[in-house]
């Protein structure tokens, strides 16, 4: 994290363009710290040179406004397919351990697979179930 100062050096503006810019929304605080300073993230830093390179390609502040605005959502876009991604790849694993358990869950008697699943989290047990059912299997608890 960058206090103001910080961020002005590395980024070769002067703290009265981060005010200003913040002012603006281009570019806003991560966070405050105890002494009420504010803080900016690496992120801050990688907007201020992209602002610094539209700039001298001749945008205006408001087309680079909009611009990091459009940014900001394909990136915000981007991370959730990312996440849907690996959360889809995380249930077909899931998928795959439930069938290879099915057959062994399958010959405990009622009451060991209500005990082994009472040893579960609610949360485990419930994707457990979904699965099951899913796979056309009876429920085990």
């Amino acid at each position: 994290m960058y206090r103001i100062s910080e961020l002005a050096k590395a980024a070769n503006v002067s703290q009265r363009t981060i005010d200003y810019y913040t002012t603006l929304g281009l570019i806003e605080p991560e966070q405050r710290s105890s002494s009420n300073y504010r803080l900016y993230s690496d992120e801050t830093l990688i907007r201020l040179e992209r602002i610094n390179q539209m700039k001298q390609e001749k945008y205006t502040l408001e087309e680079i406004k909009q611009y990091l605005t459009e940014w900001s959502k394909v990136t915000h876009e981007e991370e959730v397919s990312q996440r849907l991604t690996a959360l889809q790849m995380h249930m077909e694993q899931l998928e795959r351990e439930v069938k290879e358990l099915s057959p062994v869950i399958e010959q405990l008697k009622p009451r060991q697979a209500k005990n082994l699943f009472k040893n579960l989290t609610p949360q485990s047990a419930a994707v457990i179930e979904a699965l099951l059912l899913l796979l056309g299997k009876n429920s085990f608890m």
